[in-house]
């Protein structure tokens, strides 16, 4: 069984009820002791004033004459009297309501009676006939003892009454006092409830990057309150938190306007640049050759360049949230001609297709999508030793649309892939830079297909790497009825 939340508010309100359980049981407990105390002190004053006279007036003849029978006169319905000689009860009688009753006492009760001291206390025994009763001895005048009792009967009813009093005004008294104790805590936890849902509301914000909208202040009614006194901080906290969240957007926003104004700047000049290099190279003159090398490197320089500046302009609109192209795309064919681009690429490797019978339809930007995967398939290439066998696959169902590019090779290290998919990330050993690669094939993967709504995720051992693309239903068409594949 699931046990139930242990919030503030039950905390409170069983700390509560529990302490008045306590309080009431204190009471219920001092005042049922102090009942049945007095009682049977008036029990003992009762006994004591009566003087043993029922006793005395029982004879130790077995069948006493009529001069000789019990006197009863005055004596309490239920008195009890015993008389004993030499540690021998001789006669034992009752006080009934028509006359005496003679008690017929058993062994037990008679070792009871003869144990009792002549001191004229008070003690409590049982009878095996009669019951509880309060009794005490004398000594008589001819050295016998004389035994007078009050039945406890009474005093236990009324003791037990009282318990059921208590019970029952207690019980009420806890029901109300938990019930309205409820409210009361509720309503005194109310501002505590405004500052977690603000607090849980900050939680759901996407604190990481973009413009965030905090939320507004939690209202204090008095700051000198423990509550308050959490409001007053946490209003603070979301002042400067929204204040550090402002100055890094504003400083997103100044760095993404110069990668963008940037990237757009050199686009020209690189042009340039590569234009006159093929200009240079297309000489038909005597070139010298450290010249010609020097014109090849300027022009693959140029070439890279160009590349890199075409990247973080495209990671410049999607920062900025440049809306992209919509309409629908066959993705198996985009896969397709991305692999036979990368086949002619990398001849050395070994490249594998996975693809549904019948075409799968996204909507979204094709030209965007096709870098995608081409990036995807250039990352295995480019970072893999020759003859890794590469492999891709496409699956559509009601859950979405997965893209997977899975190699054999030697694997991404295992503290560069919480990073992959950042800007400029290389690694230092089996997938590095040697290819000419700008680092920002992974991240411009993950903007665009993030741009789609879609999600890219890898795992990576030794001999064993998936990147796997996913786009939600919304955004896949699925597979398309009647098309085949090409």
């Amino acid at each position: 069984m699931r046990p139930l939340p242990r919030t503030l508010r039950s905390q409170l309100t069983a700390g509560l009820v529990a302490l008045l359980a306590l309080a009431c049981l204190a009471v219920g407990v001092t005042t049922v002791v102090a009942l049945e105390g007095f009682l049977v002190r008036r029990l003992d004053q009762q006994l004591s004033a009566s003087a043993g006279r029922f006793a005395v007036s029982l004879e130790h003849e077995a069948r006493p004459d009529a001069d000789n029978r019990p006197d009863t006169r005055g004596q309490a319905e239920g008195t009890f009297g015993a008389r004993l000689l030499r540690g021998t009860p001789t006669q034992a009688a009752v006080v009934r309501a028509a006359a005496d009753a003679r008690v017929p006492l058993t062994r037990d009760d008679r070792r009871e009676l003869a144990a009792l001291p002549t001191d004229g206390t008070g003690r409590s025994i049982r009878l095996s006939v009669l019951g509880r009763y309060r009794v005490n001895a004398v000594a008589g005048d001819d050295g016998d003892v004389l035994v007078t009792g009050l039945p406890l009967h009474p005093v236990e009813e009324t003791v037990h009454r009282l318990e059921a009093v208590e019970a029952a005004v207690f019980g009420g008294a806890l029901l109300v006092t938990g019930v309205m104790g409820a409210l009361w805590v509720r309503l005194s936890l109310r501002p505590l409830r405004r500052v977690t849902a603000t607090a849980a509301s900050v939680a759901e914000l996407p604190l990481a990057s973009g413009e965030v909208a905090m939320p507004e202040p939690v209202p204090v009614a008095d700051p000198r309150t423990e509550v308050g006194q959490v409001g007053t901080a946490l209003n603070r906290m979301l002042g400067h938190v929204g204040n550090a969240l402002e100055r890094r957007q504003a400083s997103e926003e100044r760095l993404r306007h110069f990668a963008a104004d940037a990237s757009h700047e050199l686009r020209t000049p690189v042009a340039n640049v590569r234009g006159h290099a093929e200009l240079a190279l297309r000489h038909q003159g005597p070139v010298p050759g450290d010249v010609r090398r020097a014109l090849d490197r300027i022009q693959s320089e140029s070439e890279r360049m160009s590349r890199l500046v075409d990247d973080l302009l495209l990671l410049a609109r999607l920062d900025a949230g440049r809306a992209l192209e919509r309409t629908p795309v066959d993705l198996t064919h985009l896969v397709l001609d991305a692999t036979d681009d990368a086949r002619a690429a990398g001849p050395d490797h070994r490249w594998l297709l996975d693809l549904p019978e019948t075409a799968v339809t996204i909507t979204g930007d094709k030209h965007r999508l096709y870098q995608v995967i081409g990036n995807l398939l250039a990352n295995a290439r480019s970072h893999t030793p020759a003859g890794t066998t590469i492999t891709v696959q496409l699956t559509a169902d009601d859950s979405g649309t997965r893209l997977t590019v899975a190699d054999d090779g030697p694997g991404i290290p295992e503290d560069l892939r919480p990073e992959i998919f950042g800007r400029f990330v290389r690694a230092d050993h089996g997938r590095s830079r040697a290819a000419g690669g700008t680092g920002l094939g992974l991240a411009i993967v993950h903007a665009v297909v993030t741009a789609h709504g879609g999600s890219v995720a890898v795992t990576s051992r030794p001999g064993h790497t998936v990147f796997t693309v996913t786009f939600r239903p919304g955004t896949s068409a699925g597979p398309t009825p009647g098309a085949t594949r090409p």
